[in-house]
């Protein structure tokens, strides 16, 4: 009996060290995967059409992604319901780090508010890797209009309540919400006229269809320039080093106002740490290259240098944030 028992525990001690051995051996291989990182190429889901600011963005970074990576980063555009379609087409990825995705203030701080349903969590079916860069919206009126300033914005808006018309290409896009952060800040009231698409918005504020509007920064230059349009402010909360002659909204007269759009790099859930941080150090590096930040400082841009925590907490400030927004403009999507 006493043989029979030593016999059992010699056997269940051997089975607890195979298995502990075959964990470790597990692990050094899963490590081994993640230090040989990547090994093939890797997709990258823009969440809307080519040739626009997301993928323009995207392409700038990926091109110098696989360079440093030495795989090729492969761009997909997967655009459709304002870019939910797409970053749910990522939230169901693997977890290998073979699929990333960007992420943007409409898909990841304003969509949460915006739609009533969501095929994705922002906070929980997302990596946040790296915010890349932000972007102001400018703040331009048409010559007609008798401002010269936001203040003097601000004083005609709350003579005339409701007659002062602003485009947007769209319920929920960022120059919407933009405007309607201006109104609630500024206590003025302003008729909201939604376009199909950026370029429809700006050619009524050129042609004088609307009065104003917060337009995104390339489209509206070569208009400032030409004075077809009048710019008076910049959104974000200090000027940009593109344009510093325009002031911002806060310095004009709106305290504290800053509303941005910006773009950054996600990765579905639950990819290994060591991939991440892997991916975090060089997009950082990325954003240093002259040829990916000349094109975007032209706009505006400010770039940033997050770490992946410090991207998740900018990502719920920035859903809590917006949600506001969101729900004083009333706007809603089924």
């Amino acid at each position: 009996m006493i043989i029979v028992q030593q016999r059992f525990t010699s056997l269940l001690f051997s089975l607890v060290l195979g298995a502990m051995a075959g964990s470790a051996a597990a692990q050094s291989q899963s490590g081994a995967a993640d230090d040989r990182y990547p090994t093939k190429p890797v997709r990258m889901i823009v969440p809307n059409p080519a040739g626009g600011g997301v993928d323009i963005i995207a392409r700038l970074v990926g091109n110098k992604l696989s360079q440093q990576l030495g795989q090729s980063i492969v761009v997909e555009n997967r655009p459709g319901a304002g870019g939910t379609i797409g970053l749910g087409v990522l939230a169901q990825s693997p977890a290998d780090g073979y699929t990333l995705g960007m992420g943007v203030t409409a898909t990841l701080a304003i969509a949460p508010s915006l739609y009533r349903r969501l095929p994705y969590d922002p906070l929980k079916d997302f990596e946040p890797i790296t915010l890349i860069a932000t972007l102001p919206l400018i703040l331009v009126v048409h010559p007609s209009l008798p401002v010269k300033s936001v203040r003097d914005l601000v004083r005609l808006a709350k003579s005339r309540p409701g007659q002062i018309d602003y485009s947007s290409g769209g319920n929920g896009t960022p120059p919407h919400l933009a405007a309607e952060l201006f109104k609630t800040q500024a206590g003025v009231k302003f008729t909201h006229v939604p376009y199909k698409g950026g370029p429809p918005a700006v050619n009524a504020a050129v042609s004088g269809e609307i009065s104003l509007m917060f337009a995104n920064a390339l489209p509206a230059l070569p208009h400032i320039k030409a004075g077809r349009l009048r710019a008076l402010a910049v959104t974000s909360s200090k000027r940009a080093s593109a344009f510093p002659e325009i002031p911002t909204i806060a310095e004009a007269g709106v305290s504290r106002y800053d509303a941005v759009q910006w773009y950054g790099v996600i990765a579905p859930a639950a990819v290994p740490r060591v991939i991440i941080d892997r991916l975090n150090r060089e997009i950082r590096e990325v954003i240093k290259i002259t040829e990916v930040r000349a094109p975007l400082l032209a706009e505006g841009a400010e770039f940033s240098d997050t770490t992946p925590q410090q991207f998740r907490q900018f990502i719920a400030a920035e859903m809590a944030k917006w949600g506001n927004v969101v729900q004083a403009s009333g706007a809603r999507i089924d």
